[in-house]
């Protein structure tokens, strides 16, 4: 019943609505005398984050049940992360996910096999500084010397 000519009319005007609706919608926002302030406070607020953000809470290093809380909201925020394209985010907090277990070998073991090679060789590097930092928040202890152990050795498998 319609023509090829009316349907391509019909689409082009569609096209041309939208983008004069478009350049509309842009003057009126930036015309807006809170546009600026909205977006400084914004980008204030995502710098602070961003500066802030690479420092995760650690739970309670003596409660055995806060531990595992946080070792099983660290793999799944990783993992998380990991789908959605965020590597860096996804190794940090799979990493602290490493310090915090109890047998940092065996997870290491599972997630070499897992991960591919370059997120777990990031993994790997990632592992001293995040237990250095659980050292300080007073994991002195049998969880701290472990993760130290366990990455000197885990390292040394994954260079050779």
């Amino acid at each position: 019943m319609l023509s090829r000519t009316t349907i391509g009319i019909a689409a082009a005007s569609a096209g041309i609505c939208f983008i004069g609706y478009c350049f509309y919608y842009d003057r009126k926002r930036r015309s807006d005398p809170d546009f600026k302030k909205k977006l400084r406070e914004r980008r204030k607020l995502a710098k602070e984050e961003k500066a802030r953000g690479g420092v995760t809470r650690l739970p309670d290093l003596t409660n055995p049940e806060a531990m595992q809380r946080f070792f099983l909201q660290e793999v799944q925020i990783g993992e998380e992360k990991l789908a959605s394209g965020d590597i860096e985010e996804g190794v940090e907090h799979l990493s602290n996910a490493v310090a915090v277990c109890g047998q940092p070998q065996h997870l290491l073991q599972v997630l070499q096999q897992t991960l591919p090679p370059q997120v777990f060789t990031l993994l790997v590097q990632k592992l001293p500084s995040v237990g250095a930092r659980l050292a300080m928040a007073g994991a002195g202890g049998a969880a701290g010397q472990g993760l130290t152990e366990s990455t000197g050795m885990v390292i040394d498998e994954v260079v050779d």
